[in-house]
């Protein structure tokens, strides 16, 4: 843990660490809150989602940290990017979340709403930073080409994870404790993946707004200062 803190706050990283620990807390207060005015656990998973969205974070963080010691071809890097790849898709899948507003109709929507989505977007973020670790790890080893191509790849592998997550009700860890459960869930999907809309549009369109999402994120994140100008005051007629 207290390597992970140091990790984590380390000038490179601690501002959006900061962020997202503010905002963490935030999301578990809401709940929390939802929880005592309501006076029934329904949205409780959302903190267990919040927590598995920060998995990913925790494994890139250590990853980076292989590479910056050289450490890139060891296989604790690899076993490091391994367990990221494989939690990774738990970030974006708490907007799937939002299925629970239209399951039943429990007279406070936009309160549920406004509780739901913060989660989400905190999960994503606190994704991408950790997909961001990893993207500055594969274009500094293999060019910026290719860490786009990663980019696009890893958006592509996740929201098929979160497809089977949501859908197959499969989970990470199945991997490890179910493999035989993953292998039959694959195994079905790929012996017809036409077989109804769902199965081959949402892993393509989660896909395409997680890449647009990132690209956005990117983009705003390496934003120059504007300049100052020094045009004179008008003078006043």
């Amino acid at each position: 843990m207290m390597k992970f803190i140091k990790l984590a706050f380390r000038r490179e990283t601690a501002m959006p660490m900061l962020g997202l620990t503010f905002a963490s807390a935030v999301c578990v207060a809401l709940v929390t809150a939802r929880i005592f005015w309501t006076g029934n656990m329904r949205y409780g998973f959302l903190v267990w989602n919040l927590f598995l969205a920060w998995l990913p974070l925790v494994f890139a963080l250590f990853a980076y940290d292989k590479f910056q010691s050289k450490s890139v071809r060891s296989w604790h890097f690899a076993g490091l990017a391994t367990g990221w790849l494989l939690f990774f898709p738990n970030a974006p899948y708490i907007f799937t979340d939002l299925t629970h507003l239209t399951s039943r109709y429990f007279g406070h929507f936009w309160v549920d709403l406004m509780v739901i989505l913060p989660c989400a977007l905190t999960g994503l973020v606190v994704g991408f930073l950790s997909l961001y670790l990893m993207h500055v790890v594969v274009s500094q080893t293999v060019g910026q080409l290719a860490g786009w191509g990663f980019i696009a790849g890893v958006a592509a592998l996740s929201s098929f994870g979160v497809y089977l997550g949501r859908f197959v009700r499969l989970n990470s860890w199945d991997l490890l404790v179910q493999p035989g459960k993953l292998y039959d869930g694959v195994g079905n999907w790929a012996a017809n993946p036409m077989s109804n809309t769902t199965s081959y549009a949402f892993p393509v369109l989660f896909a395409a707004f997680m890449f647009i999402a990132y690209v956005m994120l990117y983009g705003l994140t390496h934003l120059r200062p504007l300049p100052h100008t020094n045009a004179p005051t008008p003078a006043l007629p």
